[in-house]
């Protein structure tokens, strides 16, 4: 099971996020059939999604993160809910450099216009890439700490972080010590693979927490598309252009990404979105 685990510490002037998203990527590895640098580069963000999205309020809340390389040739995106659902895929070659590339991440309250930040990526590290991006985007002093830890057999052994975002009225010398507690997540992967998220918030925030505010949320690898919501989608395209489509084709296909799921449509299946036309 995946966990997140979201408490105040340092008096409150801190929030904490620590996670562990293991099973999260084992899910997308074995979705996807990723490569390592495809799992390391995605099961990352999926990570970063998943403790953005424990930040959510609103019931119709959603978040989504987009990397893509400088030259284009390599992408990934994730999206996530209120309801803790992370999904994600990867394109083209993780293997190259995202340096010079482009995040973007959007953020949907559900009841006014989205929020878009974007900044440019500036190394290959997705905790520093995500570290700028708070800074840059959203002004909120933020400290990003992910990791990914794969077997030899490509899946993963362990994945996870620590999030550290400083509160307003921060005092310096309280930053300077979420600072230096920063340090002790220089390897994320290994520091869950020893702990999990649990032990790692009592192995190193004990005396910092405040129990009665600490909070565990289960962020787990799941789609929300299916049959019935692909059908409402299809069915904006107009009953003689699916038709037409079929007669083309054979069928209508529609692919989803993010759970690399195929819906198809014959002729009948056609006819029968519109039978109350």
């Amino acid at each position: 099971m995946n966990d997140l685990f979201k408490a105040l510490v340092y008096g409150k002037h801190v929030s904490l996020s620590v996670l562990d998203t293991t099973d999260l990527v084992n899910k997308a590895i074995k979705i996807h059939s990723l490569t390592p640098p495809s799992a390391v580069l995605l099961g990352n963000l999926l990570t970063c999604c998943a403790y953005m999205s424990g930040c959510l309020k609103s019931e119709r809340g959603a978040v989504s993160i987009t990397v893509k390389s400088r030259d284009g040739n390599g992408s990934a995106s994730v999206s996530g809910d209120v309801s803790l659902h992370i999904r994600g895929y990867a394109e083209g070659s993780c293997r190259d450099s995202l340096k010079g590339g482009v995040l973007t991440v959007i953020k949907d309250d559900g009841f006014f216009r989205p929020f878009v930040g974007a900044c440019e990526i500036e190394c290959d590290d997705v905790s520093r890439i995500l570290t700028d991006y708070f800074l840059q985007s959203e002004q909120i002093p933020t400290a990003v700490s992910v990791g990914v830890k794969l077997n030899e057999d490509g899946s993963c052994a362990a994945a996870g972080g620590v999030v550290m975002q400083l509160m307003p009225g921060c005092p310096q010398e309280v930053s300077d010590r979420a600072k230096e507690r920063m340090q002790a997540f220089a390897d994320p992967a290994e520091v869950i693979q020893k702990y999990g998220a649990r032990g790692a918030v009592t192995r190193f925030f004990k005396d910092e927490i405040d129990q009665n505010g600490l909070y565990l949320l289960h962020p787990d690898y799941i789609c929300n598309c299916s049959r019935a919501k692909i059908e409402d989608v299809i069915r904006s395209v107009g009953r003689a252009e699916l038709l037409n489509i079929c007669a083309e084709q054979g069928r209508v296909s529609v692919h989803c990404h993010y759970c690399n799921t195929d819906y198809t449509f014959d002729k009948d299946d056609i006819e029968k979105l519109f039978d109350n036309e």
